[in-house]
């Protein structure tokens, strides 16, 4: 599928040229000419890149950048015929990936289009890596955070190992054995039940407060969390 580029430009020989030179790379292209309707095109979505001059009717290029930012993380090279280090500076402050300075070669731009592309899509699959979820629970590893139905839940760190070991491994019965040697560590020396007392300690933290059955008990195996699908 096609890369999505909204080029806010409020040269018209420019805009036209860039538009001319991304679709023929294979590009779909909307333009604006305008900072204020330049930034409630990228507010709307659906773009995988923003190339944003800096001077713009409406809104400069950097107050677009500024309000985008706030809910928005879409890949953004400003173009700029500016070339003093603090507008650059800024520019990046302000949450762009990178800039080109005017007059720039188009050789150039493309690469550095190709370049944002693909470090958004590394970061997206970390980023979707690092979620785990099941239902309305949800654990960012990344983060290290974990929410439930957008509610945040503080747990210890050997509670959220513990957690994260069952979500990453959903519909799958863990024996105490594996919680020890995956949480605790191979060489831990103590009795088994200590997985047991993490576990009351995690249904009172989650499964109490929100009146669920998250953590299953198989007897005489371990625990288990399942997807609604693989419930009986």
């Amino acid at each position: 599928m096609a890369a999505k580029v909204l080029i806010i430009e409020d040269e018209e020989k420019i805009s036209r040229f860039l538009e001319l030179e991304l679709t023929h790379e294979g590009y779909e292209v909307k333009k604006s000419a305008d900072g204020r309707e330049g930034l409630d095109l990228a507010l709307a979505g659906g773009f995988d890149i923003v190339l944003l001059d800096i001077m713009l009717p409406g809104l400069n290029g950097l107050e677009v950048i500024r309000r985008l930012r706030k809910v928005s993380d879409v890949p953004v090279i400003m173009l700029t015929a500016r070339d003093a280090v603090m507008d650059k500076v800024s520019g990046l402050d302000m949450g762009a990936d990178d800039y080109v300075t005017k007059p720039f070669a188009i050789e150039e731009l493309l690469a550095r289009i190709r370049v944002t592309l693909r470090k958004n899509e590394r970061k997206a699959e970390k980023t979707s890596s690092s979620l785990l979820e099941c239902g309305k629970l949800r654990l960012d590893s990344a983060a290290y955070t974990v929410t439930y139905d957008g509610n945040p839940i503080e747990l210890t760190k050997r509670e959220f190992a513990m957690l994260e070991l069952m979500l990453q491994n959903k519909n799958i019965v863990l024996s105490r054995d594996t919680f020890l040697e995956r949480v605790w560590s191979y060489d831990y020396i103590g009795e088994t039940n200590v997985v047991d007392v993490y576990v009351r300690y995690l249904r009172g933290k989650i499964d109490d407060v929100y009146g669920i059955n998250l953590i299953k008990t198989v007897r005489g195996v371990g625990y288990v969390i399942k997807d609604e699908s693989h419930e009986e």
